[in-house]
């Protein structure tokens, strides 16, 4: 015979409270959006430009969200606006760094458009950007505050254990989790910053020509380089001709020049 386990007190509550959460949790309707829902039955049906509009309507009633910037970005691109596209993903991206949605489709429209924003970026910095860009600031920040826990328990351990074993574990430990710590913050303020500054920005002219002052380029000399659509810049400095917004920008390739502010959107 099976012998007869019985349950104690605290097991009983427990069991009692799962249960109740559980119940709990599924008996609460998923809310959807009345504009959102709309939306994606008019995208579903191929109304783009009224999925638009109501997508739109949902951003200004209800605020902005990574899903949402990336369901806009779709529809753009629906409607053959590559640059509205892009702008809208690389904000689905500033939102939420690892929505893989929004990233694929990034690339998928970057690479069909064929726009680059790699070219005269080392291998490095390429591979770090991606890195950076595997989590939001709050999950690297979460990673950063954890990893220092635990760095504090391996110290705990190099210190308080006799055992050689313990000792070297808990050392090295320590090292690696701080290391990662470290790694986390920065990760974690880059992402902040990048959401914060909106220092970048999307060209929306086919082609933009960038001058060499903050001023309509007069001749040839005058003209430094010209950007195609789509093509990403990052904002630093600006100033206010007449009754014109010129801004200085930067390309990945690490040239710069005077755009014309009508020329471009910020992400």
């Amino acid at each position: 015979m099976k012998p007869d386990i019985k349950l104690s007190r605290l097991d009983q509550m427990y069991r009692m409270w799962c249960m109740l959460l559980f119940l709990l949790l599924t008996s609460i309707p998923v809310m959807a959006s009345p504009l959102t829902d709309k939306a994606a039955k008019a995208y579903d049906q191929e109304l783009y430009t009224e999925a638009l509009k109501l997508y739109q309507q949902a951003e200004l009633a209800e605020g902005t969200s990574s899903a949402l910037c990336c369901n806009i970005g779709d529809t753009y691109y629906r409607l053959k606006d590559t640059g509205h596209a892009i702008i809208y993903y690389e904000r689905a991206l500033l939102l939420d760094p690892g929505n893989g949605d929004a990233r694929f489709n990034l690339d998928f429209v970057r690479q069909k458009s064929g726009i680059g924003d790699e070219a005269g970026s080392s291998i490095l910095s390429i591979w770090a950007g991606k890195v950076v860009s595997w989590f939001s600031s709050n999950m690297w920040a979460t990673i950063g505050i954890v990893s220092f826990l635990l760095c504090l328990v391996a110290v705990c351990i190099y210190v308080f254990m006799s055992h050689v074993t313990w000792r070297k574990v808990g050392f090295f430990g320590a090292i690696v989790l701080l290391l990662v710590s470290i790694l986390a913050n920065i990760c974690a303020f880059v992402n902040y910053n990048r959401a914060v500054n909106h220092d970048t920005a999307i060209v929306m002219a086919q082609p933009a020509t960038l001058s060499t002052a903050p001023r309509t380029p007069k001749d040839k000399s005058e003209i430094a380089f010209e950007l195609g659509l789509g093509r990403k810049v990052e904002l630093i400095d600006s100033v206010r001709v007449k009754n014109d917004l010129w801004l200085n920008v930067s390309t990945s390739d690490n040239r710069s020049a005077w755009i014309n502010a009508s020329d471009v959107e910020i992400i």
